[in-house]
């Protein structure tokens, strides 16, 4: 299903859900961050997504990483938490959500990269290459404040 990211634009239609998302930051041993190319969108972006009635908050990190790339994966720490209300995703269903999406670190512990019917490429990034790929801003945001490394995780 298709979806338009909308920030701090006037002409974005009016949310009509709230939805408690996670992502995670997988960083190899070479400092390279695990991205997916969006089938929904065509951006590249943190593996991540909606936290189900039976999913704690890091159990939906670790869920989504499974689902969207293969790979397993435990938590390791916190970037932060990403509530801006002026970041509206709109589907082609009528939804308008307001994403509120708390970003983890994780490590691979098993399993194997592959693509899912969400993603159509999957790779680890270098850092030095992230500005050539079409992202949306608050995903860069993100990958910044880990690759920042930051004593405190980002509130906002």
């Amino acid at each position: 299903m298709a979806r338009t990211e909308y920030y701090d634009d006037p002409a974005a239609p009016e949310p009509n859900s709230l939805v408690v998302a996670a992502s995670a930051v997988v960083a190899d041993g070479e400092g390279r961050v695990l991205l997916q190319r969006r089938r929904d969108s065509g951006l590249w972006a943190l593996p991540g997504g909606g936290m189900e009635m039976t999913d704690s908050l890091p159990g939906t990190a670790v869920r989504e990483v499974k689902e969207e790339t293969g790979l397993d994966v435990e938590i390791t720490g916190l970037v932060g938490t990403y509530t801006d209300p002026r970041h509206v995703i709109a589907y082609a269903d009528g939804e308008v959500r307001r994403q509120f999406n708390v970003c983890f670190t994780a490590r691979v512990v098993g399993g194997r990269l592959a693509i899912s019917e969400e993603s159509t490429e999957l790779r680890f990034v270098a850092p030095g290459e992230m500005e050539e790929l079409p992202m949306h801003h608050t995903q860069r945001l993100r990958i910044r404040h880990f690759l920042e490394r930051r004593e405190h995780p980002f509130i906002g």
